[in-house]
């Protein structure tokens, strides 16, 4: 399959490109960026050509894999999908619904196959957890936790601390993806009126309530301004089984990033839809925009 890279930050840099160059099967056609001179430096480093111009990219590819901002993102995955190229997602999908669901309906009409990389559910062990977790059922209530220092008082300058759209859009929607990955397929979709409740805490933390089908209730704390000392992640599912935990990953991105290829190449092959497909990506961006819009009416501060 031959794919194209969307993007040059420090993502696709450090993860897309290298993992895409390294692959088996697929080939690295091209990379495309808005900032020329940075496509032309990553397509060197990996062995390809810089493309002045996405729709140039998405005529000479079998796919797209795109580590772009969310809103840079969208209509570029759009366009893309009615170009007829396989899609790679990062997540989130878009920030507003409403472009998320422009993504969904053209791979819909372009029957193209999609793929969102949310890390934790390409990483072997927390994936087989997951979906141990999800076929046993009888869990009432859950809490996640991704928390991060990444714009902490006082934290050291890395490739992600100039990220504005992280910045502007915070830990909701840069980790939020994350915990709702492993929450709804381990107790299901989040539906009904009020289900999705958010408070703000300290910085940019976000503490969010969730009611899911069948009744069970989970809960999920969210920052990148947490101080480095309370930083980490995890899930724990209680239930009618007792207590049972979220994994370590243990292969890093970049492989975890490889097998989220692996996985939209199967998709292709076999014509069958990937749990973490566009649809699952439009319902993330769709539970994250209710807890903005809750945030919106509610108290400023948790008290």
């Amino acid at each position: 399959m031959r794919i194209g890279l969307l993007g040059t930050g420090p993502w696709a840099a450090r993860v897309h490109a290298p993992a895409l160059a390294a692959h088996p099967v697929v080939t690295l056609t091209g990379v495309w960026g808005r900032r020329p001179g940075a496509a032309a430096q990553l397509a060197a480093a990996n062995g390809t050509r810089a493309y002045d111009d996405p729709d140039a990219l998405f005529a000479d590819v079998d796919a797209v894999s795109i580590a772009l901002p969310p809103d840079v993102q969208a209509p570029l995955a759009a366009r893309a999908a009615a170009a007829g190229c396989h899609l790679l997602l990062d997540k989130p999908v878009a920030t507003t619904a409403g472009d998320a669901h422009r993504i969904a309906a053209a791979a819909g009409r372009g029957a193209v196959a999609s793929v969102v990389f949310f890390t934790v559910r390409h990483d072997p062990a927390p994936e087989t957890w997951i979906t141990e977790q999800a076929a046993k059922g009888g869990w009432f209530t859950a809490h996640a936790d991704w928390v991060a220092s990444l714009f902490a008082d006082g934290s050291p300058p890395g490739p992600f601390t100039e990220s504005p759209w992280r910045r502007e859009r915070g830990a909701l929607w840069d980790v939020g993806p994350h915990a709702l990955s492993v929450l709804l397929p381990a107790l299901g979709d989040v539906t009904g009126p009020d289900a999705v409740r958010a408070v703000r805490g300290p910085g940019d933390t976000v503490q969010l309530v969730l009611r899911h089908t069948g009744g069970a209730t989970s809960t999920a704390t969210l920052s990148l301004t947490a101080p480095a000392a309370a930083a980490g992640a995890g899930v724990e599912l209680r239930g009618e089984h007792g207590v049972a935990t979220l994994p370590d990953g243990g292969i890093g991105p970049e492989a975890a990033f490889a097998r989220a290829v692996d996985a939209l190449l199967d998709s292709v092959r076999t014509g069958e839809p990937h749990p973490c497909d566009i649809r699952f990506g439009v319902r993330v961006t769709e539970i994250l925009e209710a807890a903005e819009a809750d945030l919106a009416r509610g108290p400023a501060t948790a008290g």
